[in-house]
């Protein structure tokens, strides 16, 4: 018996036997046949009893808040039938309230794309005074109460405004109230991970003769684009269903600066609970198909790089 042939019948302990020269090579110990192995990323690892609970609270706590009230109000606006779905949203003052309503909030949603990666880039990458103060600024939309905040863009851009603007009771007046409310969406998706981008990539970019556009576009936007969209679609969303800020600036004016939201108020004041419900759905249904789109620009943003 050669060496060879001893080593290989009797391998060192703990070590792993190498299989015979066309044989099959063995699984991984504890994988199943056909399958993946247990534990692995693809397969997952299976539910214990505290999981399990876990899980089973989770979905209890979100069909409670989220999904059992959506499917209320569905059945609520399929409870007139389509044909009166549809004479619900294509009412002449409730079209015109929801043309209004999705067109400023995709306006909106635009702006803020640019203006709070912007925004997002100055905090992170500059040093100048004032700037813890104007991170705190930055969310002051979030902690305001909205129809306080439609007070405060009353006095300032109002019949009394101090600088001379007054656009209460117009289109822009509901395009402000916008803006406002959804301004910290963008800059605080786009901040932490811009923060945590690897700065060696750029230099060596940089050092290769690469402008500065070029390695915005083809290093850093790439890592960004996923938190500018998760922004993006918020912002939308917030605009959408916005209420109290635009409430006393705007004036609601039907088939002017009247929005969804105040209309969907109007329905429910008038004992109208279907017609309610339908525009509630159609503004759900737009905020979808808007997410749904927006992820997936941004997955093709991210493969061209």
């Amino acid at each position: 018996m050669t060496a060879e042939t001893f080593a290989h019948r009797h391998p060192p302990a703990g070590s792993t036997p190498h299989p015979p020269a066309g044989s099959a090579p063995r699984p991984p110990a504890g994988a199943e046949p056909g399958g993946l192995a247990w534990g692995s990323q693809e397969g997952g690892l299976p539910l214990t009893p505290a999981s399990g609970l876990g899980l089973g609270v989770a979905m209890l706590w979100f069909s409670l808040l989220v999904l059992i009230p959506l499917t209320a109000v569905m059945v609520t606006a399929s409870e007139q039938g389509w044909s009166g779905f549809w004479r619900a949203v294509t009412n002449e003052q409730t079209a015109a309230a929801i043309r209004l309503t999705v067109a400023t909030a995709l306006l909106v949603t635009a702006v803020n794309v640019v203006m709070g990666t912007a925004i997002a880039w100055v905090l992170v990458r500059d040093r100048f005074p004032g700037k813890r103060v104007l991170e705190l600024l930055i969310d002051i939309p979030f902690a305001l109460p909205t129809i306080v905040a439609g007070l405060v863009l009353l006095s300032l851009y109002g019949p009394q405004s101090p600088i001379g603007i007054n656009i209460a009771n117009t289109r822009p007046a509901v395009f402000l109230a916008f803006l406002f409310v959804t301004l910290p969406f963008v800059v605080r998706s786009v901040q932490p991970v811009l923060s945590e981008l690897d700065r060696e990539a750029e230099e060596a970019a940089a050092s290769l003769g690469a402008g500065r556009f070029t390695v915005f576009r083809r290093i850093i936007l790439p890592s960004l684009t996923p938190a500018i969209a998760a922004g993006a679609a918020l912002s939308f969303a917030r605009g959408v269903s916005e209420y109290g800020s635009l409430v006393l600036l705007s004036g609601n004016l039907p088939g002017k600066t009247e929005v969804a939201s105040v209309r969907i108020l109007s329905s429910i004041e008038n004992d109208n609970l279907g017609g309610a419900a339908a525009i509630a759905t159609l503004l759900l249904a737009i905020s979808l198909v808007v997410i749904v789109a927006v992820d997936l620009l941004q997955r093709k943003l991210v493969r061209r790089g």
